[in-house]
């Protein structure tokens, strides 16, 4: 079996270890020393994943027990139809596309769509991050953007156009702001005042690699879309172009540190795995740097799964991805194994192995 059939494999086989261990509640990190998950009750932001995983072992398996277990996670997820958050595109769009044409996972899909463009915000021109995790509700972040593009999309009626409007506020804050100050890093969040409108905020900073690897994602599940008009798909190009050159996606380290700002800090697998993923799609675009994002892709798989990856018989479970970084700033699980760096990283084995296609999830 190659390299990355075992890595996968060791992935999968980590699911099985935590299902067991976390039973009804998620998992969102675990520690280095010894894999104990710490969980919650419903999910935050970071359910999509699990329940995400759970679809990917099913893909991969074929037992009907583990279709099941994905079903029955995915449920879980539906109290976040209804929640203040633009994390639901997180949420609910990697808890249900890796589910490829199951009936209820499809109509909690659309549900969440519709919610999500009934709270379009058309002064601010995004769906706002929202009131669910507390402070202010009028921002913009990076990692409100993917997923929810997709989600809007398929909501019908204005769905496409708030998807597009969304995605293109949040880009033109992130990067277009940057540059006309001279400052090369783009600003991952912003609050918008009405009377004074669009405000940089301090948290997150510039720096943030997950932020910048989040609008990569965003970017490149656009530009697949069969929706969009050629003259848009042009202009995302070329935004994809100016984010690969800002956030140095092919030409930096293949593992960035969590804040870029800080080379030498502690790195962050998950935005790797996340950065993987989203230039595996781009090297689907035709663009003239796909083929860059291909070997780029690749490489960055090989460094996951051949330096950060648990291997058997040291302690720990094996398929564990450490190195991952929640929050820097804070201190919060900066060496751990994190829910979405397992789900990308799966993903993006998954892709290159031939068991997904890359354009439907």
């Amino acid at each position: 079996m190659r390299a990355g059939g075992r890595a996968l494999e060791a992935v999968l086989g980590r699911v099985m270890v935590t299902e067991a261990e976390v039973g009804e509640r998620f998992p969102l990190y675990a520690e280095p020393g010894d894999g104990r998950w710490t969980t919650t009750a419903r999910g935050s932001w970071t359910g999509g994943f699990w329940a995400g995983l759970l679809w990917l072992r099913a893909r991969a398996t074929g037992r009907a027990a583990d279709r099941l277990a994905a079903a029955r996670c995915t449920a879980r997820l539906a109290p976040w139809v209804e929640a203040d958050t633009a994390t639901r595109g997180l949420i609910l769009w990697y808890g249900t596309a890796p589910a490829f044409d199951t009936p209820e996972a499809d109509e909690l899909r659309a549900r969440a769509g519709r919610a999500c463009l009934a709270a379009f915000d058309p002064r601010a021109g995004i769906v706002p991050w929202g009131a669910a995790f507390g402070g202010p509700r009028l921002l913009a972040r990076a990692d409100a953007v993917p997923g929810l593009v997709p989600l809007l999309s398929g909501a019908g009626g204005d769905g496409a156009a708030a998807g597009a409007a969304h995605l293109e506020r949040h880009l033109g804050l992130f990067l277009g702001q940057a540059e006309t100050g001279g400052d090369r890093r783009p600003r991952p969040a912003w609050q918008f005042d009405a009377a004074g409108g669009w405000q940089p905020r301090t948290d997150p900073a510039p720096g943030w690699s997950r932020g910048e690897a989040w609008m990569l994602l965003a970017v490149a599940d656009a530009l697949l879309d069969p929706a969009v008009p050629g003259a848009r798909a042009e202009r995302l190009a070329r935004d994809a172009g100016r984010l690969l050159d800002r956030t140095g996606a092919l030409t930096g380290p293949l593992v960035p540190a969590a804040d870029t700002c800080v080379p030498r800090g502690v790195p962050d697998t998950s935005a790797a795995a996340i950065t993987a993923v989203a230039l595996l799609k781009l090297a689907q675009t035709g663009a003239p740097w796909s083929k860059e994002c291909a070997a780029r892709a690749e490489a960055v798989l090989d460094r996951l799964a051949g330096e950060h990856l648990t291997g058997p018989g040291a302690g720990r479970p094996a398929g564990m991805l450490l190195d991952g970084c929640y929050d820097a700033a804070k201190g919060l699980a900066v060496r751990h194994e994190l829910i979405w760096g397992d789900f990308f990283l799966a993903l993006g084995l998954a892709v290159r192995d031939g068991l997904v296609d890359v354009t439907r999830v």
